[in-house]
This record gives structure tokens, sequence and C-alpha cells, in this order.
């Protein structure tokens, strides 16, 4: 069943992805980011403040005050201050129902689930951030792609564009490279709780910390590698691009390597996701 939703493509909106430790925010103006910021979770308090005000601007100038590194937002929630009173769109995207619960009361307010998003062949359990990953991914690097989202999970989400709407085509989930650490820590009488490496160890490691690192991050380049040979086998033009906490380093060591054609890293999928969906009618799939 569709239903239809007026949007102005031109109007200043938040994007809010709520994550299991922090929330992340975006500024949009016409179909384009302005700014990024991050915050601890809020309460049901703080948000109250933003409904209590008649000054939506200044209310939300007033919270984001609080939040180190956040000017970027700032600015650009102070550039539209002239229209404080309608409150400005929030499109949220949230695996923690407790967080987005406590938004219900703000007027503009648009919680985004999985069925509402534009993509074909999903199934129930698919994580709406997987699926927003690839909706920004194949929206702003082309279609056929592949996301690899580095963070808490590894998982790798596969899409293409032959049809009407986009569509997926699979993927694959396990441990993140910092529960992967975790995991040889505390399931081990021995071995040391390890941060990331910030250089590539070697593979053939002498000493414990060495040999820890080396396995997991040479472990996780070989799958990785895996799938984006695999992947160009299939789509041999088809991008690839990284996502995620450990995107970055994962980003300039396989691009030390030849991986293919169509290797990308950007940090801000799911905002793109949530812009993209924000542009397209809405439409529910049972």
């Amino acid at each position: 069943m569709a239903e239809g939703r007026q949007t102005d493509p031109d109007a200043p909106w938040l994007a809010l992805v709520v994550g299991n430790t922090r929330l992340h925010w975006a500024g949009f103006r016409t179909g384009q980011m302005q700014a990024v910021c991050h915050s601890p979770p809020l309460t049901a308090a703080q948000v109250n403040q933003l409904t209590q005000q008649g000054d939506f601007a200044q209310a939300w100038l007033t919270l984001f005050a609080q939040f180190a590194h956040s000017d970027p937002l700032q600015t650009f929630l102070a550039s539209f201050e002239a229209a404080a009173p309608l409150p400005i769109e929030l499109y949220c995207a949230s695996v923690v129902p407790q967080q987005t619960a406590i938004w219900q009361s703000y007027p503009n307010f648009h919680e985004v689930h999985l069925a509402e998003l534009p993509l074909q062949n999903q199934y129930s359990t698919l994580g709406i951030d997987r699926a927003l990953n690839l909706l920004g991914a194949g929206d702003r690097y082309g279609w056929p792609v592949l996301v690899i989202d580095a963070g808490t999970a590894l998982t790798f989400t596969a899409g293409t564009s032959s049809g009407l709407l986009p569509r997926l085509l699979g993927g694959a989930i396990l441990p993140g490279l910092a529960l992967q650490f975790q995991a040889l820590n505390q399931a081990t009488a021995a071995l040391p709780q390890l941060p990331m490496p910030s250089a590539l160890p070697p593979r053939w490691s002498t000493d414990t910390v060495s040999a820890i690192q080396g396995g997991i991050v040479l472990g996780a380049l070989a799958t990785i590698r895996d799938f984006i040979a695999q992947w160009h086998r299939q789509e041999p033009s088809g991008q690839v691009v990284l996502t995620g906490g450990d995107g970055p380093d994962l980003f300039n060591w396989l691009t030390a390597e030849k991986t293919g054609p169509g290797l990308s890293q950007d940090a801000n999928l799911m905002f793109w996701g949530l812009n993209y969906n924000r542009q397209q009618p809405q439409t529910k799939r049972r």
C-alpha cells in the first residue's frame, strides 16, 4: 500500500541515527549534507525542552551547545533561525527503541521503518542500518554496490538496481574487530585486551601482542578481500564502499593493494540513505 508524503526538498531537516552507544546527527538542505556531529544519548527531559520553547531553532541550538564538536551543526541550525516558529523536520533510524520512544512528543518527528524503505527483497530481520547503508551507497556511488560496514559487527551487504526499485542481493555478518579482540581476552585466561593497531601488523609475529593483532586484522582483511574478489567476479563493474568505525583503517590497508575497481570509503552512508529515502514516495511493503 502506498501513502503520499509531501516534503519540501529545499527545506532544512535533521537526520538522526540512534546507535548502541551514541547518537549520530546530520543537517541537510537542498539534498546536500551541511554538517555532522555525534552526541551521547539524550534524556526525555532534554527532548521535552525542544517542544516547550516557542523558538525551535534556539531550542536546538541550546541543546547542541552542551556537546563538544557540535559547532558545524550549530552553525547549520543558526542559519535558519528566521524559520524558528516551525519545528525542523527530524528523520530518525534507530536500533535502540528506548531512545527512539522519547522523541514521540516532538511535533515533526519521522521514525523510518524497514518496511517503508524503497528496497526490494527485504527480509523481516534485516537491520535498518544495513538497508540504509545500501541505499545510501547505491545513490551516491552507483549500482550495483557492495557495502562493507566495519563497526561492532563486520557486515557485507550487496544490492543492485535493475528495475523500478533497488534490490537487496544479500550479505553476511560476523563479529567486528573490536569484538574479536574482546572475545579473546574474555574467553581465555592469559590473552590481554588489545586495541586496534595503528599500523598493519606483521604476518609472522614473534610476540603475543602482535600475534593477536595480526591474526585479527589480517584475518579480517583476508575475509574482506575474498568478498570483494567474489563480488567483482559477479559484478565486474560493481562498486565497493567501506563504512563504520574501522572503515578508514581498513580502507587504507586495502588501497595499498590491488583490490579491483570502485573501492571507496564513506562514514556517512546511513545519512545518505535517509536522504535518499526522504526524497522517495513513501511505500509500505507487506
